[in-house]
């Protein structure tokens, strides 16, 4: 397989995969590489196994696929889908299309980033949180609407947001 002997080259720890996240990594651009469309479900893959895409991976999978690593990044950091940092232990994705933002997400939104004293794309001090914009789950009827790891939550107030991130944070 192209790119099997490859290594990640940086001096930083966070541009170093240990052994499972490197054999995750390999595994993910073995079953998908032989296709011609498969960069993105090499990433996927890759995210589904690790939570994210490290920095480290981007040379393996650029160096399997015969693409520049800026190509392999530019795909990472143009979809939203893609996280390049471990996420916290829970992942909240708070709907901002029109129906919830109607229905009163730019409330929920506020009250969230106070709470949780972090913006979108961030993850709360104690890594339990990790807050992150979605444009649509497609729950409109029951708007707003949040999804917590993968369980969409709908016709939300700010008492039902604070009961979901007390679940996170209490590991329920």
């Amino acid at each position: 397989m192209p790119g099997a002997q490859a290594s990640a080259h940086g001096s930083s720890s966070e541009n170093v995969l240990k052994d499972d996240a490197r054999t995750a990594v390999l595994l993910a651009i073995d079953s998908e590489a032989s296709r011609v469309d498969s960069l993105l479900p090499i990433l996927h893959r890759i995210q589904d196994a690790l939570g994210y895409v490290p920095a480290a991976a981007v040379p393996l999978v650029a160096d399997a696929l015969n693409l520049s690593r800026a190509e392999v990044h530019g795909v990472i950091s143009f979809y939203h889908h893609f996280r390049s940092k471990a996420p916290g232990r829970h992942v909240l994705k708070l709907c901002r299309a029109e129906a919830c933002q109607a229905m009163g997400a730019r409330t929920l939104e506020r009250h969230l980033t106070e709470r949780l004293a972090i913006g979108f794309g961030a993850t709360t001090a104690d890594g339990s949180i990790t807050l992150e914009p979605v444009y649509c789950l497609g729950n409109c009827a029951c708007a707003p609407s949040a999804m917590l790891d993968d369980r969409v939550h709908g016709r939300l107030s700010v008492e039902k947001i604070d009961r979901l991130v007390e679940a996170c944070r209490k590991g329920t």
